[in-house]
């Protein structure tokens, strides 16, 4: 599958008065590394948007392993782990650099939907030749 690695300097806003990342706000770093993602497989999410498709989030999860504070550079490494007729998987590992270690992992799961009925709709055939033609990233 395809996968993605982006780097992130820890804003204070991101982070509540203890100076460490609030928790919601590693889901806004896996958004970060998701779209990078497809930008970096030539489809930006924009072009899909262009195309009718909409990908909403049905599934989330997270697991913290440690704190991420104001400041730090962070990694994102995004994979797209799974894809089938109507949705994707993708995981996410973010790791402080200074220090190597892992902070968080998680996923996404998105369903594509047709952006003017709101169902459920099959990927369009650039997202399939992008993944294929990216694959072995």
């Amino acid at each position: 599958m395809v996968s993605n690695k982006i780097k992130i300097r820890v804003r204070y806003a991101e982070t509540d008065q203890m100076k460490i990342v609030y928790y919601a706000n590693y889901f806004i770093y896996f958004e970060a590394g998701r779209s990078e993602l497809l930008r970096s497989i030539g489809l930006p999410y924009s072009e899909l948007e262009k195309f009718g498709y909409l990908l909403p989030v049905i599934e989330a999860y997270a697991k913290y392993h440690k704190s991420a504070t104001y400041d730090d550079l962070i990694e994102v490494n995004t994979k797209l782990d799974e894809y089938n007729n109507v949705k994707i998987k993708l995981t996410y590992d973010v790791y402080n650099i200074s220090t190597g270690e892992l902070i968080a992992e998680g996923y996404t799961v998105h369903g594509f939907i047709d952006s003017n009925t709101m169902k459920p709709k099959r990927p369009p055939d650039i997202f399939i030749k992008a993944i294929k033609n990216n694959s072995s990233r």
